[in-house]
């Protein structure tokens, strides 16, 4: 009986035990398993990541936005005006960290989608011309003489 009264004296003190803390200090307070895009602080100032955030943000229905709380006014002002175009509902997070390699903007669902890769220059990278296509194929000595 006193095992259960200390694990509800803990509880009321220290609140509920969080699964994956340090994960969800990391991805705004979510799970890794619920985030479609995400975007770090640096590549948020970069408007051609928001040209890409506003291209794509519509292909994730029933997904909502979480901005990090430390942003730059400017920065977390424009990303606002993007979620409420888009009619993407949006949360601030406040206990964010603030450096430039930290997430400033992830979108998410609310339950698990697993996506392989989030981050938003990597997905949807500009893939390069293939070298084959343009390069005709050396034809070996062999080849020549016998073709």
């Amino acid at each position: 009986m006193s095992d259960e009264l200390q694990k509800h004296l803990d509880k009321s003190l220290y609140g509920a035990p969080l699964v994956k803390p340090d994960e969800q200090r990391k991805y705004l307070g979510t799970f890794r398993e619920r985030c479609y895009l995400s975007m770090t602080i640096a590549q948020m100032k970069k408007p051609s990541n928001k040209k890409l955030l506003a291209k794509h943000v519509a292909d994730y229905s029933n997904s909502s936005i979480l901005l990090n709380g430390q942003l730059p006014e400017n920065v977390q002002t424009s990303y606002i005006q993007l979620a409420t175009q888009t009619g993407i509902p949006f949360t601030i997070i406040d206990q964010a960290t603030d450096s430039p390699d930290s997430i400033g903007l992830l979108v998410v669902a609310k339950t698990a989608v697993n996506e392989q890769t989030i981050d938003i220059e990597e997905k949807f990278a500009p893939s390069a011309p293939s070298p084959s296509s343009d390069i005709q194929e050396k034809k070996s000595f062999w080849h020549k003489l016998f073709h």
